[in-house]
């Protein structure tokens, strides 16, 4: 059974690929069969993080519309992942543009500059932050170090730390037991710390 979900996964993942080099070739057929084979599972992992079905939607076209314009800065890695990085980006800006305008809304027309300054500020701050937390998934060492770990681990990881989702909903999506889903979250968190270590042994390699 394993092994046979495991081809299985392996398949998916080549078609994928090979679908993302010919969406990066201007192929509007591929491009269609690739939303076709995510776009129901993205709306349901925006949809647990933003409950506003019309920023949904447009969060979910924005996203298809930036694979179609970077489909060729794919870097090989699993499209699943690389989709949802694309697409909970386009929800913080969507969430940022939203906060900023409902704050401009509700300031008084005759608020002191620095207080509208304060609280567009404050908006800004809570969004860079997720935006951070969101790229150090993707970019640089802790990029780097979670492409070295094992596929099912990575999917652990992705759901309960970008996605945000509790051990009963993580199991629910990915079709796992929640046991399964806690001593994965461990080995994945170990794993990333090992690989993280031998990327830059001075942060997390040293003594505590």
């Amino acid at each position: 059974m394993g092994g046979q979900r495991e081809k299985d996964e392996g398949a998916s993942d080549e078609a994928d690929a090979a679908l993302l080099r010919a969406v990066a070739a201007g192929d509007s057929a591929a491009m269609a069969e690739l939303y076709d084979r995510h776009a129901g599972w993205l709306h349901a992992r925006l949809t647990r993080r933003c409950a506003d079905a019309e920023v949904v939607r447009e969060v979910l076209q924005d996203t298809f519309v930036t694979v179609w314009r970077s489909a060729a800065g794919h870097r090989g890695e699993e499209a699943g992942g690389w989709l949802w990085t694309i697409a909970a980006r386009r929800l913080v800006d969507a969430r940022r543009a939203h906060e900023r305008a409902t704050r401009l809304e509700a300031a008084p027309m005759n608020a002191p500059p620095d207080e509208a300054h304060s609280t567009y500020a404050s908006a800004s701050a809570s969004a860079s932050a997720e935006d951070r937390v969101l790229a150090a998934l993707e970019y640089g060492d802790v990029g780097t170090a979670l492409d070295r770990i094992s596929p099912e681990l990575r999917e652990v990881l992705r759901a309960t730390v970008v996605d945000g989702l509790t051990t009963r909903e993580t199991a629910r999506l990915l079709g796992i037991p929640e046991g399964t889903v806690k001593s994965r979250a461990m080995r994945a968190r170990a794993e990333l710390r090992a690989a993280l270590a031998q990327l830059n042994p001075s942060p997390l390699g040293g003594p505590a």
